[in-house]
């Protein structure tokens, strides 16, 4: 195993530490804490968040950082460090013309604002020669390469944000540029890495690492509340019910086609499902938004789990964490196909259309047995974060 040992690693990106949620960058940041000092920095404020969100409590402590009232620096674990940077940014994505010279200016004046900041927190930590890590943030670390001059720089890529429009408009510009300069990138999808591998020859595939821990197949899940009195087969979802990211039709199809399957949706709607004719179905129970530490529960009381994803930009290289959260708990698996859902083909049903999920839903039903679920949770199990790190590491080691 290929580890880098007793470096200082500083980490941006676009998820706040404090942000209730997981995320990748969070556990990448642990793995690395276990054998480096790590700095984990917040997202700068910018004068648009301090005007809309002042009340927020985690806003509001920042500002009180700012204003030397408040530790900006607060160890989180043994190793590692959440950064609170004193520098507040210009809010300019709303700039007209994608990535003009008026935006460039701007974006690199924010950056060395940024920079600056998180020079002041590395020297009070004594860091040197760092390893600078980018959590997909396009714009404010575009010049962190330049004004922190870090012993490598690493662009990680987990999700196509130029599907977004917020994104896209200076992203599409700016990223290509952005990828190309980084000493390494990497992601965690073989979609991803082929876009990366256009604009970096030292691009890699790192995979994706899954906290499988509240996914614990050895406990006695009862079965909630809710899901009593629904007839089964159940055929269960759970995540945002967001019709950008999943199909409403697929649903509509399974639920007329088999009648006598139960359709249970388990998380938040957004306006196109909350006003579909799913809600019509008798067949088709929403069950509302539920608390992470609930979903083994639910997902262990369905006969069939399944991801019904639209096909598009957003989410042809995303990588679904919920089907290793599935298959962790042995469930049988029908899913769109897509390129990175090609990765799990030996362990799950793929449909390429409504007709096909029907179709195998009903050999999944008739498949299922002690050594297939066997063979999913170990699968699952497989993707640690530990070894998704472990690739991170080999890319450096590889590129040195």
């Amino acid at each position: 195993m290929s580890l880098i040992r007793n470096r200082d690693i500083v980490i941006i990106g676009l998820q706040q530490w404090y942000t209730p949620i997981g995320s990748n960058c969070k556990n990448i940041a642990l793995q690395f804490a276990r054998h480096n000092r790590v700095l984990y920095v917040n997202s700068p404020l910018d004068r648009s968040t301090i005007l809309q969100q002042k009340d927020d409590p985690n806003v509001a402590y920042h500002l009180k950082t700012i204003q030397k009232k408040e530790p900006s620096i607060v160890p989180v674990r043994e190793n590692l460090w959440s950064y609170y940077p004193s520098a507040v940014l210009e809010s300019i994505n709303w700039l007209p013309a994608p990535a003009s010279p008026l935006f460039s200016w701007l974006n690199k004046r924010n950056n060395r604002k940024f920079a600056a900041s998180i020079k002041e927190a590395m020297d009070e930590l004594g860091f040197k020669d760092v390893i600078l890590f980018n959590d997909n943030d396009i714009f404010r670390g575009f010049y962190m390469k330049e004004l922190l001059k870090p012993a490598t720089y690493i662009y990680y890529s987990r999700d196509y944000l130029l599907g977004v429009d917020y994104w896209k408009k200076h992203g599409e510009k700016i990223e290509p540029l952005h990828i190309a300069k980084a000493d390494i990138a990497v992601a965690n999808s073989n979609y991803l890495t082929d876009i990366l591998k256009k604009y970096n020859p030292n691009s890699y595939y790192v995979g994706q690492g899954c906290d499988l821990s509240l996914f614990d197949v050895t406990q006695g899940y009862a079965i909630p509340g809710d899901l009593d009195g629904i007839k089964g087969p159940v055929i269960g979802y759970v995540g945002a019910l967001n019709a950008h990211r999943l199909d409403p039709g697929i649903i509509e199809h399974i639920a007329r086609e088999r009648k006598d399957w139960s359709v249970v949706l388990v998380g938040p709607e957004d306006e196109t499902f909350q006003k579909s004719v799913l809600h019509q179905l008798p067949n088709v129970h929403f069950l509302g938004r539920k608390e992470l530490k609930e979903l083994p529960a639910y997902i262990k009381a369905f006969d069939i789990c399944i991801n019904p994803q639209q096909v598009n930009v957003l989410t042809v290289g995303n990588y679904p964490l919920k089907i290793d959260e599935y298959l962790a708990l042995g469930k049988p698996v029908v899913a769109t196909a897509t390129r990175t859902m090609e990765f799990f083909d030996s362990h799950t049903y793929l449909a390429r259309n409504a007709n096909e999920y029907v179709t195998l839903i009903s050999k999944a039903l008739a498949d299922d047995s002690t050594a297939l679920q066997e063979q999913r949770i170990a699968f699952a199990r497989s993707h640690s974060w530990e070894n998704s790190v472990t690739a991170i590491y080999e890319a450096i080691l590889n590129t040195a």
